[in-house]
């Protein structure tokens, strides 16, 4: 099996997106192939692995996923595989889910990965190795490799620094100095989309760089341990149709990676299409999906968007409609930017939505469908995860499904139906099994 690590730390913003771009980037510099994995339901950062690795990153997400889907995921042929956490190491819901709370240590646990933690030790010394000792000794079947240091200040903060590490048995493996870290930009769902991000390819190989002249890479490859051997591939479920004309462009771009593999695997043909170029969906596809995205940051472009607009009308008249999220909102009559005009969307469900005054949902969602989304039948029930700000004004459609959280409680974020049409603010991981 492809040996393995997993990139974490003790909560978010320590530094692990950066660690983990430049060790993608230092070590493909190498002529190693690195698979990059994101633990956990986030939509952005897979794309900055793509770009820094040359291959696709997958999502793996212990709350929403099998045992056997994970590890049919994560049997991909590299040299070595790094897969970045989301929170902190063992940050997850209260309620298991399919194998665990979606915590990044669920994954480490499953695959026999071991844990290179990322500590931002910016005002401490010593008491950083307290710190990385609680992380050692918390969960057994969780292995700490070692640490890498971020945000050190000097020669002297350093070398305090691992005289701690040193009285508390933990291995140092590398030290970003606080003058060399890379900046990404960001706005209110977390990084700014790697397509959109001017000179990625510059900053990539500068963080890659860092990371070479800082960390032992060649002590990092050797601590990756090769993962559990996969369990029999999943039985693969059918695409949600043979021709899925596909929304791709900055205003829909959120599609887990894993899905569109599947439903390719299955046979399907995928049909992208950009509605910010005023493109109508391909007139031999059998379903339109619009991922999520940003519509609210080019819903004038939208609204002014007459190709698309009469094109998708009169395709729903005949063929079925999803939007995930962006995807949703666009279907439905009307949104409110963040400056409080409203633009109107396509109408084919009533939603109207507000960013004027934002309101965050997250979490992740456990979904009964009371009518058919694209692939599933009413009844199924669904995992899936919801991120976004927008306030709902009207939802007076039907209700798609009754939504709960992670911890069972509902969620007003029901989803909408209107004959072949549908809506979610979830984006869907998989179909549930417990």
């Amino acid at each position: 099996m492809t040996p393995g690590l997993v990139i974490s730390a003790p909560a978010s913003g320590t530094g692990k997106t950066t660690l983990t771009l430049g060790l993608l980037a230092a070590l493909r510099a190498r002529g190693r192939a690195v698979q990059p994995f994101k633990c956990g339901p986030d939509y952005i950062d897979p794309a900055f692995h793509a770009a820094a690795a040359g291959r696709a990153s997958f999502n793996l997400d212990a709350w929403a996923m099998t045992p056997g889907a994970l590890a049919h995921l994560a049997a991909r042929q590299a040299d070595l595989i790094v897969a970045e956490g989301a929170m902190g190491l063992f940050d997850g819901v209260a309620a298991p889910g399919e194998t665990g709370t979606g915590a990044s240590a669920d994954i480490a646990a499953l695959m026999g990965w071991p844990v290179v933690l990322v500590l931002d030790v910016s005002g401490q010394a010593q008491s950083a190795a307290a710190v990385a000792l609680g992380f050692a000794r918390m969960r057994p079947g969780v292995r700490l490799a070692g640490v890498v240091l971020n945000k050190v200040a000097s020669a002297r903060h350093e070398a305090l620094v691992r005289a701690g590490f040193a009285e508390a048995g933990i291995e140092v493996l590398g030290a970003l100095p606080r003058a060399a870290g890379i900046a990404l930009p960001e706005r209110h769902l977390g990084l700014v989309q790697a397509e959109e991000t001017e000179g990625l390819a510059a900053l990539l190989a500068e963080a890659g760089r860092i990371v070479a002249a800082h960390c032992d890479l060649d002590r990092i490859e050797a601590l990756a341990a090769a993962g559990a051997p996969p369990a029999p591939a999943p039985p693969r479920a059918a695409p949600p149709a043979g021709r899925i004309a596909l929304a791709r462009d900055a205003a829909f771009s959120f599609l887990y990676p894993h899905l569109i593999e599947a439903w390719r695997a299955g046979g399907a043909t995928l049909l992208p299409f950009s509605p910010l170029a005023d493109e109508a969906p391909d007139p031999s596809a059998d379903l339109v999906w619009l991922p999520g995205g940003y519509p609210e940051l080019h819903a004038g472009r939208l609204a002014a968007a007459g190709r698309f607009r009469a094109a998708m009308r009169a395709f729903a008249a005949t063929r079925p409609v999803h939007g995930e999220c962006g995807g949703y909102m666009a279907l439905g009559a009307g949104l409110v930017d963040a400056a409080g005009t409203r633009h109107e969307m396509l109408g084919l469900l009533g939603l109207e939505t507000s960013f004027a005054k934002r309101k965050m949902h997250l979490g992740y969602r456990l979904a009964e469908l009371s009518a058919p989304l694209p692939g599933h039948a009413p009844g199924a029930r669904l995992r899936g995860h919801e991120f976004h700000y927008a306030t709902i004004l009207s939802q007076p459609d039907a209700p798609l499904a009754r939504v709960t959280d992670a911890t069972g409680a509902p969620v007003a974020e029901t989803g909408s139906t209107r004959g072949p049409v549908s809506g979610t603010f979830f984006h869907l991981i998989a179909e549930a099994q417990s």
